[in-house]
C-alpha cells in the first residue's frame, strides 16, 4: 500500500515530520517497507532556451543556448545539444546539469561531445523523469515558469512516497483514510476525514440489477449522463503516478483514486455499451471475457460475473471487461459499488491468475457500510470533474451487518500485556478508531466498526489498545520460574530429532536440508507418485510430487558434490516424508547416504592402507546408531532381508521390532535406482522411521538395575556352526545369548565361511561367546555344561550342527 505525504495530510492534521510518521506507522503494526523522499528530482532546474541553431554535423540535432538562473554558470547561458523536435528559442523546459542522475535512462550525465560539439547537460522529456511515457519532445512549461527554480518544487514532485506492508487482517488500512485514522488514534494528529455528501440524484436509474448468486452481498448502481471524459486533474494524476498507477482518463482515474483513498473499489461501465439490464450471476463453464488488461479469460462454472444481454461484462470484484470500458467517447456512465464474498473473490482471482487492487481489497473484506457512501463520493468527483447529471441510486441484495457487542474489562489490558493504561485512555483510543464504547464501571460494552472484520473478542480489543499505546512501552520481564524441577520442555518427537542429529553428526555425517518436492520419476522410484501427493502448482517440472522418501534428495545432493570434485560425502537429514495425504501419512524420518570412501574411519586414498568403498554394513551401523540415540531398544531388534525394492536385494536389510513394526531400512542402492537419479559410484544409505519407535512410559515401572561388577576373570569360547546359507547370523547370536542369561555376557560373529567343502547351500558361521561368572570361578564341568546348552540352543533354532 503506497501513499504520498500530502495525500495522508488530506485526512490527518499533523505537524509531525516524515521520520516520526514512519516510525509511528511501524510501531502501530503498519510496517513501513520503503520511503521515497523524491530526492532524485531535486537537482532538475527550470531553464529557458535563449537560442536554437542547427547542429553543423547532424540534421536532426540543434545546439541550444540555455539560461538556468543566476547561480548556474555565473548566470551565463549554457551550450546544450538537443534532438527534440519541439526545441526552440523561448521554450521553458527542464534542464539536467552535468553530474545529475536521470532516472528514466538510468544515467549520470557528464560534459560530453555530440558530433564534435560540447554539450553541458540535457533538456529532459517526461519519460526521462518518469512522469509519463511521452518521449515525443522535451517538457514544454508555461512561459511564466520561474527560470532557475527547482522543477520538483514547481511540479509538486517533492512529495515523499511511503509504502507500508499490510497484514491480511487489516482491510481498513488499504485506504489512506484508514491509515490516518490509526495515526490519529495513536496521538500523532487529528483525523479530519469528511464523510461524503449524499448525492440524491434525479430520476430513476435506467438500468436495473438482478442478483442471482450468494457471492454478491450487495449492489449499488447509478447512472451519470452527459459527462465529458477527458484527462483527470493534475493533482489526481500526480498522486496516482506517485504510487505507480498510470492515469488513463478521468472516469477510470476517479475509481482508482477512491480505491486507494478510502479502500473502496468501484467500477464504471460505459452505459451506451451495456445492452439491457445487468445480472449478477454465476458464470457458465467455458464463457470467456476480454478484460481491461487486454487478455482473454475462460471462466469456470461458479465464478461470479456481471452480465448483460451481450454476455459477461465484468469479472465480479476483480476486473471489468474491455467491451464496456470507458474511453474518451463516453458520455453516459454507470457507476457500480458492490459488496462481494471475500472467499469467492480470492478463489476466482487465484484460479484465473489475476491480481488487481480491487481483488486485493475485496478478498480481505471491505467496509459493507461504505458501499453507498463510496458510490456518493465517486459520483461527486465525476460531477465535479466531468460534469453531467446523476440519477437516483439503485441498491439491491444488501443486508446490513448486525452489531456484535464485546465486553472488555479494563483490567484485561494490563493482565494480558503488562501495560498499564487508564480506562479513560482506553476509551479514547477505541473511540478514535471508530469503536462504539459504553462504559459500565470497570468494564465496557464495545461494538466494533464495520470496517474492522478482524475484531472478534476481547483479546482483539486489548491488542488495539496495546499497539496504539505503544508496544515499546511494555517493560521486559523474565518468565516466572517453573513450578516443578526437571519438567520436560521438549516433546518426545523433538527429543528424538535432536538425538538422531547429534548421533549422525558424531559419525562424521554432514546435515543437509533438501526440498520436500521431487520429480515424478524419482517419487515413483521410491514407492511414491500417488495422484494425491502431486502438487497443483509446482515450482518447476522437476518438483511435482511430495517426496515419499528423503533418500532421493540426499542421493542427488551427493551426486552434485561428486560432479564438482567432492566424491567422498556422507550426508544426513532429519525431516518429513509423505506416503499419503491423510493426517498420519506424514512420517518423521532420519535418513543418510554415504558415497565413495566416506566411511567413519576416514575418506580418500592413503599410502599406508587401502580404504574400501562404503557398503551395506556402514549403512547398518549408521541406522543402529540413530535408533539407539532415539531410544529404540537395540538389544531386541530383528533384522530381515531384503529391504524395499530401491535397495540392492542382496545387500540390504530391514530392522524390525517384533514381526510387524519396521523401524529402519538400510543397504546399498539398486543400480536401476541410481540410474534413475543419474547418480553413479559406491552408494549406501538408510532411513530410520522415528515415529515408529515405541513411546517411553511416562512413569517407568522399573528403575535402572544396580551396577554389578564381577571380580572374576571372563572366559571366551569359540563355536563354529554349519547352517543353511539362508540362515541369518543374528538368529545364531540370539540363540547363544538365550542359552544362559546369567553367564553369557556377549556373543559376537567373527567369521563366515562358504566353500565347496561344506556342500552346496551351506555356510559356516563362527561366534565368540564371552562368559562372565559373578559368584565363583568356573570349573571345567561348568564350562562344558554351558557349552552344551549353547550348542543345543543354536541347533534347535537354526537346524545347524556344530562344525568339527
Amino acid at each position: 500500500m503506497k501513499f504520498t505525504l500530502s495525500w495522508l495530510k488530506d485526512h490527518l492534521e499533523t505537524d509531525a515530520p516524515l521520520a516520526d510518521i514512519c516510525e509511528r506507522l511501524t510501531m502501530i503494526g503498519l510496517e513501513v517497507e520503503s520511503v521515497d523522499d523524491r530526492a532524485v528530482f531535486s537537482p532538475f532546474r527550470i531553464a529557458r532556451v535563449v537560442s536554437a541553431a542547427p547542429h553543423p554535423d547532424a540534421d536532426r540535432l540543434q545546439v541550444l543556448s540555455v539560461e538556468a538562473g543566476p547561480d548556474v554558470n555565473g548566470g551565463k547561458p549554457l551550450q546544450v545539444v538537443c534532438g527534440a523536435p519541439n526545441a526552440r528559442a523561448g521554450l521553458v523546459g527542464v534542464l539536467a546539469l552535468p553530474g545529475v542522475y536521470v532516472p528514466g535512462i538510468d544515467t549520470t550525465l557528464g560534459v560530453g561531445r555530440i558530433r564534435g560539439v560540447e554539450s553541458n547537460g540535457m533538456m529532459c522529456s517526461e519519460r526521462e523523469l518518469l512522469l509519463s511515457d511521452s518521449h515525443d519532445g522535451i517538457i514544454d512549461l508555461p512561459a511564466d515558469a520561474p527560470v532557475g527554480a527547482k522543477f520538483a518544487d514547481y511540479a509538486d514532485l517533492a512529495d515523499p512516497v511511503v509504502e507500508i506492508n499490510l497484514t491480511p487482517n487489516r482491510p481498513d488500512a488499504t485506504g489512506v483514510a484508514g491509515i490516518a485514522r490509526d495515526l490519529a488514534a495513536s496521538g500523532l494528529g487529528r483525523l479530519k476525514t469528511a464523510a461524503p455528501d449524499r448525492v440524491a440524484g434525479e430520476g430513476a436509474c435506467p438500468v436495473t440489477v438482478t442478483v442471482d448468486t450468494p457471492t454478491c452481498r450487495g449492489f449499488a448502481l447509478r447512472q451519470v449522463s452527459g459527462v465529458a471524459n477527458g484527462a483527470s486533474p493534475d493533482w489526481m494524476q500526480k498522486r496516482l503516478k506517485a504510487i505507480g498507477l498510470r492515469p488513463i482518463n478521468a472516469l477510470v482515474d476517479i475509481t482508482n483514486y477512491v480505491t486507494f483513498d478510502r479502500g473502496r473499489p468501484l467500477h464504471v461501465f460505459d452505459a451506451a455499451k451495456v445492452k439491457g439490464d445487468l445480472v449478477v450471476r454465476a458464470a457458465r463453464d467455458g464463457e470467456d471475457i476480454l478484460a481491461l488488461d487486454q487478455r482473454s479469460y475462460t471462466l469456470s462454472a461458479g465464478m461470479c460475473v456481471i452480465a448483460d444481454e451481450n454476455g459477461v461484462e465484468s469479472i465480479a470484484g476483480i476486473m471489468g471487461g474491455e467491451h464496456s470500458g470507458c474511453d474518451e467517447t463516453t458520455t453516459d456512465v454507470l457507476i457500480e459499488s458492490a459488496l462481494w464474498e471475500p472467499i469467492d473473490i480470492a478463489r476466482t482471482g487465484r484460479a484465473l491468475g489475476i491480481i488487481t487492487d480491487a481483488r486485493y481489497r475485496f478478498e480481505r473484506g471491505v467496509d459493507p457500510e461504505y458501499m453507498e457512501p463510496g458510490l456518493d463520493l465517486a459520483t461527486k468527483l465525476v460531477l465535479d470533474i466531468c460534469g453531467g447529471q446523476a440519477s437516483e441510486r439503485t441498491v439491491v441484495a444488501y443486508d446490513p451487518p448486525s452489531a456484535k457487542a464485546i465486553r472488555l474489562p479494563f483490567a484485561e489490558v494490563e493482565r494480558l500485556t503488562g501495560l498499564a493504561v487508564e480506562k479513560d485512555e482506553q476509551i479514547a483510543i477505541l473511540e478514535t478508531l471508530g469503536f462504539t464504547v459504553e462504559a459500565n464501571g470497570e468494564a465496557a460494552e464495545i461494538v466494533a466498526p464495520t470496517w474492522r472484520p478482524d475484531i472478534d473478542g476481547k483479546a482483539d480489543l486489548v491488542e488495539e489498545v496495546m499497539r496504539l499505546k505503544g508496544v515499546e512501552r511494555i517493560a521486559p520481564a523474565p518468565l516466572p520460574a517453573a513450578a516443578s524441577v526437571n519438567t520436560k520442555i521438549l516433546t518426545v518427537a523433538q527429543i528424538r530429532d535432536r538425538a538422531a542429529r547429534r548421533a549422525l553428526a558424531a559419525r562424521g555425517m554432514v546435515e543437509t536440508v533438501t526440498y520436500s518436492f521431487i520429480a515424478e520419476e524419482y517419487a515413483v522410484a521410491f514407492g511414491g507418485g500417488a495422484e494425491a501427493l502431486k502438487l497443483e502448482n509446482p515450482i518447476s517440472a522437476d518438483m511435482s510430487d511430495m517426496r515419499p522418501s528423503l533418500l532421493p534428495g540426499l542421493i542427488a545432493a551427493a551426486g552434485r558434490n561428486a560432479a564438482r570434485g567432492y566424491g567422498d560425502t556422507a550426508l544426513f537429514e532429519v525431516a518429513a516424508s509423505y506416503v499419503s495425504d491423510e493426517p498420519d501419512g506424514q512420517r518423521r524420518v532420519a535418513a543418510g547416504v554415504r558415497r565413495g570412501t566416506a566411511r567413519m574411519a576416514g575418506t580418500g586414498r592413503f599410502w599406508g592402507e587401502r580404504l574400501e568403498p562404503v557398503g551395506v554394513f556402514d549403512a547398518k551401523q549408521d541406522a543402529i546408531a540413530a535408533l539407539e540415540a532415539a531410544g529404540a531398544p537395540v538389544d531386541r531388534l530383528m533384522i530381515e532381508t531384503p529391504a524395499s525394492e530401491w535397495y540392492h536385494p542382496g545387500r540390504s536389510g530391514r530392522i524390525k521390532l517384533g514381526p510387524k513394526v519396521v523401524l529402519a531400512e538400510f543397504g546399498e542402492f539398486h543400480p536401476k535406482t541410481l540410474k534413475t537419479l543419474d547418480a553413479a559410484g559406491p552408494f549406501c544409505g538408510f532411513e530410520v522411521f522415528l515415529g515408529a519407535i515405541p513411546e517411553p512410559r511416562e512413569r517407568p515401572t522399573r528403575t535402572k538395575p544396580v551396577l554389578s561388577l564381577s571380580a572374576f576373570q571372563p572366559v571366551r569360547r569359540d563355536f563354529a556352526f554349519l547352517v543353511a546359507a539362508d540362515v541369518d547370523a543374528l538368529k545364531i547370536v540370539r540363540a547363544a545369548e538365550g542359552a544362559d542369561k546369567k553367564l553369557v555376557r556377549e556373543v559376537r560373529v567373527f567369521d563366515v565361511f562358504t566353500g565347496e567343502a561344506l556342500g552346496e547351500g551351506r555356510k559356516s558361521v563362527a561366534i565368540e561367546v564371552t562368559l562372565l561368572p559373578v559368584d565363583r570361578t568356573l570349573t571345567e564341568e561348568d564350562l562344558e555344561a554351558v557349552s552344551g546348552r549353547i550348542v543345543a540352543q543354536v541347533e534347535k533354532a537354526t537346524g545347524g550342527t556344530l562344525r568339527n
